[in-house]
């Protein structure tokens, strides 16, 4: 975090996500004031210093979540993003806003337990060598009897199927392993168990036995059983709880979108359990709380909420006023221009028509847009959101899967194995269903 200024977060993003500059130095200097936060040598003041919550308003395909989880995967910080819509007020059946964070720490943990596998990852890659050495001579680990010409012959053929292991020749040969299952709670009670105490959750997992079966497999697969039981084994559990939680707590980011849903005045029949509710119970955790999970409690202050709706039926000061004021940074997002729709197709590491062109690559077809079909493309967008829903940067997705229907169809049994994208050749595709404004409602 600390090598990341706000202009190179922004340079970052600009690599993904076209336009949106105003939204993108907003959530950069988020970033950075995390870092500044911990810098701060006077405890009390770095405990009291929080995070400034942003809302982005704006229409759906602007880039509002891409923003977010780009955000997250430049500092490796816990991320989820989870709909306002799916939550209900506490004790009525739905999840409780709550859980939000027990799944962003489930992410944390996901997060840190790859990090220490990597860490272990040559002491137990040693140690799954020697044990499918076992199971290839159907061995014990503890086998270590006969004389001394019987133990030198043993070493011999462990030595020779080692060289085998290596060399990758013995990859197809099939063994038998145990492998043990652990019960969950949810497992157990099914959707009974999604609102369970967590006291109660953890209790009957740790009566619930573990169930070992014996499985065949191939030594390739075994490989990857054996790695996750041995690199298990070389972890701490409890130290990955605990850097899990830390790190939840100082740099995790919840993306709640669909803010705008359970925006709204009281409901008139009836308790309201999805809109004013869900604010009344969202409001501590934004604010700063402590929440009881099974691994421990994990506190809120210092999360990064990022909200995001389109409020169009509604508006921002339709949220609770107590709720509002947890979200001092707003930020609106504008529509895409026709010129932003080029760039979309163009620019971005991950495009559209990148990923096209090495989709198709994998059957040997070369592909090759012409300025002039990503001009169209973009000008087609652009037209069909204005005269229809206006879905944004998604509205290219459609457009590219219907000019590349027959040709994805095809690919394989193509003979001439070079195809060019014109101007022509998007308007024959797309022609017809934009000039059928009802068509078009359907198919684009």
């Amino acid at each position: 975090m600390k090598d990341l200024t706000p202009k190179q977060v922004v340079a970052e993003l600009d690599k993904y996500i076209i336009g949106q500059a105003e939204a993108k130095r907003a959530v950069a200097v988020a970033l950075r004031n995390r870092w500044r936060r911990q810098q701060l040598t006077d405890s009390d003041l770095r405990e009291a210093t929080t995070g400034k919550n942003i809302l982005m308003i704006g229409p759906t395909g602007v880039g509002k979540t891409e923003i977010a989880r780009r955000l997250a995967s430049l500092t490796g910080a816990p991320f989820i993003k989870v709909e306002a819509t799916k939550y209900t007020e506490v004790g009525y059946h739905g999840r409780d806003v709550e859980s939000m964070i027990r799944d962003l720490l489930d992410t944390s943990i996901a997060l840190v337990r790859e990090e220490m596998t990597a860490a272990v990852k040559e002491p137990a890659e040693g140690h799954v060598e020697d044990r499918l050495i076992d199971l290839l001579l159907g061995e014990s680990p503890s086998s270590d009897f006969g004389d001394e010409e019987i133990k030198e012959k043993r070493k011999h053929t462990r030595e020779k199927l080692r060289a085998q292991l290596k060399a990758g020749d013995l990859e197809e040969r099939d063994v038998e392993l145990q492998v043990e299952h652990r019960a969950t709670a949810i497992g157990i009670l099914g959707n009974a168990g999604m609102q369970m105490d967590v006291e109660m959750e953890s209790m009957i997992e740790k009566m619930m036995p573990s169930k070992k079966e014996t499985r065949r497999a191939s030594v390739k697969d075994a490989r990857k059983i054996l790695f996750a039981q041995e690199a298990d084994k070389l972890i701490d559990r409890d130290k990955i709880y605990e850097a899990a939680i830390d790190r939840v707590e100082q740099s995790g980011i919840v993306f709640l979108d669909e803010l705008d849903k359970i925006a709204g005045p009281d409901s008139k029949n009836g308790p309201d359990v999805s809109r004013q509710g869900v604010q009344r119970d969202l409001l501590p955790i934004v604010e700063g709380s402590t929440v009881i999970t099974k691994y421990g409690p994990v506190k809120t202050d210092h999360i990064l909420f990022i909200a995001a709706g389109a409020f169009h039926s509604s508006k921002p000061s339709d949220l609770m006023p107590e709720l509002q004021g947890r979200f001092p940074i707003r930020v609106e997002l504008t529509d895409l221009s026709k010129e932003d729709f080029v760039r979309i197709l163009r620019e971005p590491r991950n495009s559209l028509t990148k990923q096209t062109v090495a989709l198709l690559a994998t059957e040997g077809l070369e592909v090759e847009f012409s300025d002039e079909a990503v001009d169209e493309m973009a000008k087609i967008a652009y037209d069909v959101n204005r005269r229809t829903q206006n879905i944004g940067a998604r509205r290219l997705y459609t457009i590219l899967e219907k000019v590349f229907e027959a040709v994805s169809f095809e690919a394989p049994d193509l003979a001439e194995k070079k195809v060019k994208v014109t101007r022509a050749m998007v308007q024959e595709r797309l022609g017809e269903i934009v000039k059928d404004e009802d068509l078009s409602k359907f198919i684009l």
